[in-house]
């Protein structure tokens, strides 16, 4: 498990306790016994693809897609040749009636990560065909304390809270610094009670804009 250099360290005193010796032990240890998702080396991937000096948004997720050839390490996010999943789905027609984007052709969200949108799931591991299998052994630790973290050294970011798994990271964030959007999830069992109409693109953009950052592309190629 490899963090690049700029977020290991922003994140040092985290990397050197106990509890995350135990994980990197324990994850280890699943990669040869299970099959795990994402790949490996995509574990980290939502946080190397993101400086952290040029962090602007941060969208949290509940634990990696657990079917073949779906995780890429980014929250939400799915392989290029991957069918796009329901939440997903609700999310790109938000994203349309929200930003007037096309629907993008495939799940891929690479390009906002390039962007500043780091995508991160409160769990970073899955056992194949068992969500939230990997809950309860460390990385919750962990994501919370990124959260956390984040809150404390930058200022106005975006922290995009979709559900109640999501919701319960607010208590970590600084709302005097930074800019919290919540709605429910975008699966389909719950985005009709929320999720749609919430336009979490176009305020992003706004709050952004508000203190000179440069805005998302939404625009999926």
């Amino acid at each position: 498990m490899i963090l690049k250099d700029d977020w290991s360290a922003f994140l040092n005193v985290e990397l050197s306790k106990d509890y995350y010796r135990k994980l990197q032990i324990f994850v280890e240890q699943e990669y040869k016994d299970k099959t795990i998702f994402p790949e490996y080396d995509n574990i980290f991937r939502a946080f190397n693809l993101v400086n952290p000096k040029e962090l602007k948004v941060v969208i949290i997720g509940q634990d990696p897609y657990h079917g073949p050839k779906q995780a890429n390490g980014l929250a939400f996010s799915v392989c290029d040749e991957c069918k796009i999943p329901p939440s997903l789905k609700n999310i790109f027609k938000e994203l349309a009636d929200d930003m007037g984007c096309a629907y993008p052709s495939n799940g891929n969200l690479t390009q906002w990560a390039e962007q500043g949108v780091l995508l991160i799931n409160a769990a970073l591991t899955v056992i194949e065909s068992k969500a939230n299998s990997h809950k309860g052994e460390g990385w919750e630790i962990f994501t919370d304390s990124v959260i956390s973290k984040i809150s404390l050294e930058r200022e106005n970011i975006v922290f995009i809270l979709w559900g109640a798994v999501a919701h319960k990271k607010e208590i970590l964030i600084d709302h005097s610094k930074h800019f919290i959007l919540k709605s429910a999830h975008p699966s389909p069992l719950s985005s009709y009670r929320g999720f749609f109409g919430s336009k979490p693109f176009s305020r992003t953009n706004a709050y952004l804009s508000r203190y000179d950052k440069k805005t998302i592309d939404w625009r999926l190629s």
